[in-house]
């Protein structure tokens, strides 16, 4: 049985490196322009060069996301910035308009394409068609049930893979295709600066009378009308691997490194259990509450298991539980004093108890005991500078890339 590519989000360099050290099969990352992720900062020439090195050396993937729907003006400009970067070894190329499509394919002729969710792919008719084009890869909307993927998969080619979001933010929207930031913030979702104008507190006001607001309520629950919960398949990845999707897609380059470690290391662990017959109940809660302990909203399963309901939305705040918070990174390990070389994230006391986890082991819990400033030696109580550069007794040996994290109290 051929595994579920897990693809992970990479807002820039070193998003890239974490999401494939914590277990990434693939990457999808965009450019400084032409890419739904604008706020993302997006990758420079140089930073794709070093970002396909660091994944192509370990057999990883990475495809480039040039998905906004384009405007005359970015035509030009779309065709100089593809001269410049065509050399470059990506393995794929997201992309929703034809245009561009068409564009990429004059530019780049050996160029994979895949098509993106913005295309709002919801049906065989329309999977045949972008196959007559020759797409390898179609990215669903997510709006499709299970039931609905398994039938399109019975009537479209073996070889058209099918990739489908399993895990991060829902739209209000059909697949992100939303006018709502336009008009509301003149920022062009559609172009890579979408406002998330669905995540605002709405009120009434009556025409004739000014100023008096009046709560939009559903159910009494709250006004947060649009505020879709996050998506959140990591308890359903049998019936993922059921209906055959080629690649289970995590939502997040703006995410940070914390996030992307846990997040990327929690579905790791669960398909990986999965495929080798381990993935029974205790497995699962333990792999949900490890994904819990990233910044999140409340969870759904979204469409998948036929029409999203009132569940799928929270009605009363469009803030996220954040149960733990991202103290250190760790940059080394001395073997012979067991002291850890930890980059500060967030203030530490000595007394916390804090929690050690990387990509080739499960979270342990320590007490810090000893704490030292890197270039002085000085003994620390508390460590309250941004990125301050410590010494910290670990219990057991570390990697570089491991992460500390506190649960905040």
């Amino acid at each position: 049985m051929q595994r579920i590519e897990l693809l992970a989000p990479a807002g820039d360099l070193e998003k890239l490196k974490i999401a494939i050290e914590y277990g990434a099969d693939a990457v999808y990352f965009g450019g400084q322009m032409f890419s739904l992720r604008a706020g993302a900062g997006g990758f420079t020439k140089e930073d794709m060069i070093d970002g396909l090195e660091f994944a192509h050396e370990r057999g990883k993937k990475c495809y480039m996301t040039l998905n906004i729907f384009a405007h005359n003006e970015d035509i030009k400009p779309l065709t100089e910035y593809l001269h410049s970067i065509k050399e470059l070894p990506i393995d794929a190329f997201l992309i929703s308009d034809p245009g561009i499509m068409a564009i990429v394919k004059d530019i780049i002729p050996n160029a994979e394409i895949h098509l993106s969710t913005q295309a709002n792919m919801t049906n065989y008719a329309t999977a045949n068609f972008w196959y007559n084009m020759g797409l390898k890869r179609l990215v669903l909307a997510r709006e499709l049930s299970l039931a609905e993927i398994k039938e399109l998969m019975k009537n479209i080619p073996d070889d058209l893979e099918i990739e489908a979001f399993v895990h991060g933010a829902m739209c209000i929207s059909y697949s992100g295709r939303c006018l709502l930031s336009n008009f509301m913030a003149d920022r062009d979702s559609n172009r890579g600066r979408c406002a998330h104008p669905c995540r605002w507190k709405y009120a009434l006001q009556e025409e004739k009378r000014p100023g008096e607001y009046y709560p939009i309520e559903e159910d009494e629950r709250g006004t947060y009308i649009m505020n879709s919960k996050d998506l959140c398949m990591i308890e359903h990845i049998e019936d993922l691997a059921k209906v055959n999707i080629a690649s289970a897609k995590i939502e997040g380059r703006n995410k940070s490194i914390f996030y992307l470690a846990i997040v990327i290391g929690a579905y790791r662990r669960a398909i990986d259990a999965y495929y080798d017959g381990k993935y029974d109940a205790e497995e699962k809660e333990q792999c949900l509450i490890e994904l819990s302990k990233a910044s999140h909203r409340e969870f759904t399963t979204g469409f998948y298991y036929e029409k999203a309901d009132e569940d799928a939305q929270n009605y009363k705040s469009s803030s996220y539980v954040r149960e733990y918070s991202f103290v250190g990174m760790i940059k080394g390990y001395e073997e012979d004093t067991s002291m850890a070389i930890v980059e500060q994230r967030n203030k530490m006391l000595i007394g916390d108890k804090v929690e050690i986890f990387g990509p080739d082991c499960k979270a342990f819990e320590q007490t810090l005991t000893e704490m030292y400033d890197l270039e002085t030696g000085e003994a620390l109580k508390s460590a309250p500078h941004p990125q301050q550069m410590l010494k910290i007794k670990v219990d057991r040996p570390v990697k570089v890339n491991y992460m500390m994290r506190k649960e905040n109290k």
